[in-house]
């Protein structure tokens, strides 16, 4: 979909410290990263006390007590209660979606002013208890006496105790999201040593990102109690590793010969995204100087068996042929890190003919993305990767880097479980 009016346009954005999982927000749950990252874009943003058409927040592992965690964060934060507000899940491209049906919404005239992002706590993921425990605590019910109860005991087995932890498989193969990255990186013949190089490479260029100051204004330090010292910085960045470091980490998906590690995987991430997104009038009528329009955004679905992780080499061509645009138009590229084989798999397969053809149904391939265009501040190997508010935190690095670009293009690309995938275009208009 192509918004070629420059309509919508990306006003601001927070987000919280990334924070390892379990880490600091041990003890907060989604809601409270989700209600944090709200005030403190209304904060910022005072018109969000008068005026807001809409919230949207993805999320993926959800707290059963705020399974619609943007309505539930958006009155704690303090927002008018008559601003609807839901939560939509689709795996790493949750706020990706949120962010796109806001746009959408825009658009069409439906929404003036919108909030999108996302947020995620694995600290607070749920641990269900097992089938078999909860089939005979339902059953125990409707027991209408001791004997019933007696039947009900001579079933159970201490083993029914045993907590079940979400499941990091793909549902229709069985097989996790680091098996296939393998798999993929073996596929397009990518190295243990490449992978683990641009594992190196993220770390270096978000610690000295954070530096340069780069992500002060979108990072909001986080009070946590109960003593509410605050929490300024992403605490995933190893600023001090090293080839030598990384080399002796052990594969962790497929032993003992695998290439995927935890040096070279994105870790597992607590953290809130917000942006605000507005009609480019309703922005200039509020004192607003919009600088960067959603231009449009694709979407792709494909085999989770061999695919699983390539969204981005299948929805990237996509949308450049939509917009008639090249790589070469492109002054931006910031890509979701789920793992170092998986975005160099997908860049060898956007350079390869065979691979275009076959799977893409064009007459050549798309071409080679620059390696000084991408990611150039870090990204989720580094920054860490909150399942449901990656997408928030790519759409405010995109936009501020394509402002200190003087570019006029930017492009946000991401993969997700069930092999989906999310690309947006974003277009300098200032």
């Amino acid at each position: 979909m192509l918004l070629k009016d420059s309509s919508v346009v990306f006003l601001d954005g927070v987000r919280t410290p990334f924070m390892k999982s379990p880490g600091p927000y041990l003890d907060l749950k989604s809601y409270d990263l989700a209600r944090y990252v709200l005030k403190s874009l209304k904060d910022r943003n005072p018109v969000l006390d008068q005026r807001c058409d809409q919230v949207s927040l993805g999320n993926v592992i959800q707290n059963a007590k705020t399974s619609n965690v943007a309505r539930e964060a958006l009155i704690g934060a303090g927002y008018d209660l008559s601003i609807p507000a839901y939560t939509v899940t689709q795996a790493c491209i949750s706020a990706n979606r949120a962010i796109c049906n806001s746009v959408e919404a825009l658009a069409q005239g439906a929404a003036q002013v919108a909030v999108a992002g996302g947020v995620e706590s694995l600290s607070d993921a749920p641990v269900r208890i097992s089938h078999e425990l909860k089939k005979l605590m339902m059953l125990a019910q409707k027991a209408k006496g001791p004997g019933d109860y007696l039947k009900l005991l001579k079933q159970f087995r201490f083993r029914h105790l045993t907590p079940e932890a979400p499941a990091i498989a793909e549902f229709s193969t069985g097989v996790t999201m680091g098996q296939d990255a393998d798999r993929l990186a073996a596929r397009f013949g990518v190295t243990r040593e490449e992978q683990d190089a641009f594992a190196l490479r993220s770390h270096k260029l978000a610690a000295k990102a954070w530096e340069e100051g780069k992500f002060e204004r979108e990072v909001a330090p986080a009070l946590l109690p109960p003593d509410f010292q605050p929490l300024e910085r992403d605490n995933t960045i190893y600023a001090d590793t090293s080839m030598e470091k990384l080399a002796k980490l052990k594969p962790v998906f497929v032993k003992p010969h695998g290439t995927v590690t935890a040096g070279n995987a994105s870790p597992i991430t607590d953290g809130a995204s917000a942006t605000l997104l507005g009609t480019l009038e309703w922005a200039k009528a509020e004192g607003y100087r919009p600088k960067v329009a959603i231009y449009g955004y694709a979407w792709s679905a494909q085999n989770p068996d061999g695919e699983l992780l390539l969204g981005p080499a299948f929805t990237i061509p996509m949308l450049l042929n939509e917009a008639g645009l090249s790589l070469n138009d492109i002054s931006v590229f910031e890509m979701h890190e789920a793992f170092a084989g998986q975005v160099l798999a997908n860049l060898r397969a956007l350079n390869d003919k065979k691979f275009c053809t076959e799977h893409l149904g064009l007459n050549d391939k798309v071409g080679e993305i620059p390696m000084d265009l991408l990611n150039t501040q870090g990204g989720s190997l580094s920054l860490g990767h909150p399942f449901g508010a990656t997408g928030g935190r790519l759409l405010i690095a995109a936009t501020r880097r394509l402002l200190e670009s003087g570019g006029e293009f930017a492009l946000i690309s991401a993969c997700a479980a069930g092999a989906q995938g999310n690309s947006i275009l974003l277009k300098r208009i200032d």
